[in-house]
């Protein structure tokens, strides 16, 4: 393994637009051979916009394998990115929500989509006025990548979160506007934890709902992570707050806005989600559903 962790970094310093050769290789294998969930691609992406022809369905398609390709030589990237670049390459917009919430006491919860490519959102930690940057991560079975993206998340002063271990530090934390919690919310649940669903992308949705917890007990400030591919190798993350709509947050209120504003996300740029992501394998263990839209 110590030899597969030395030429993966080796591989992940040399320059992006070598690296791009690389995907382009991988994306004519994939799509043209491979065709890598191709058949779970295609029916998230007809499920998702009915509307849609199954011409304009291949087409998303085709270039969701193209970012996909772009996703897996940056994630290996990552292991060596310097600061500087990941600043470049990530603009980060209206950072004044982070400052607002540091005025008002308050930690942050953030909450993003599998939208290409929230890896490289860390080195948001560097520009920020929180003392305290947490990404929350999933374990793994392999022990290599768990090893591996835990230490890609610890970089920039990041102090990476297991999700199991997340929500008690959180409660057992202070709450004075010195610490961010960087959630990816639309992770699936296990079939023993779909508790609570909704309608997202016209299909019912089984939904995670620890950050939800949060929003009822506590007086956080939740900002949502708006996503966007402006060009190869560059991104842009737009922040927006996410307000309740009276005093404090409902039930499943900050659930169904979150996944609301990612829905608009994913209108704008539909082939820049993780589309081969099984995020609908469960919906009828769904025990709440909720009809809201």
């Amino acid at each position: 393994m110590n030899f597969l962790i030395k030429i993966l970094y080796l591989i992940s310093k040399l320059p992006l637009k070598i690296l791009y050769i690389f995907s382009d290789i991988i994306f004519f294998l994939n799509y043209y051979f491979i065709r890598y969930r191709k058949k779970v691609i295609t029916e998230n992406l007809k499920n998702s916009f009915p509307n849609k022809s199954n011409e304009e369905i291949a087409e998303i398609r085709k270039k969701f394998y193209r970012n996909f390709s772009d996703y897996l030589v940056e994630t290996v990237k990552s292991f060596s990115i310097s600061e500087l670049e990941s600043r470049v390459r990530m603009q980060h917009i209206n950072q004044h929500v982070f400052h607002e919430a540091k005025a008002e006491d308050k930690n942050v919860i953030l909450l993003a989509g599998h939208v290409f490519n929230w890896e490289w959102i860390n080195a948001l930690a560097r520009v920020i006025p929180q003392k305290h940057c947490h990404p929350v991560y999933r374990k793994v079975n392999s022990d290599f990548w768990e090893n591996q993206m835990k230490k890609v998340r610890n970089k920039f002063g990041n102090e990476a979160l297991e999700a199991n271990e997340v929500i008690m530090n959180i409660f057992r934390s202070k709450n004075n506007g010195d610490s961010v919690y960087m959630f990816v919310a639309d992770q699936t649940p296990h079939v023993s934890h779909v508790n609570y669903g909704l309608t997202f992308l016209n299909q019912r949705t089984p939904a995670f709902i620890g950050y939800d917890k949060l929003a009822t007990r506590m007086d956080l400030a939740f900002i949502y992570c708006e996503m966007k591919k402006v060009k190869r190798g560059y991104y842009q993350v737009n922040y927006h707050r996410i307000y309740p709509n009276e005093e404090k947050f409902t039930e499943h209120e900050v659930v169904i806005k979150f996944h609301r504003l990612l829905e608009n996300t994913l209108h704008k740029h539909p082939d820049n989600y993780l589309w081969s992501h099984r995020k609908w394998k469960y919906q009828n263990s769904i025990k709440t559903f909720d009809s809201e839209k």
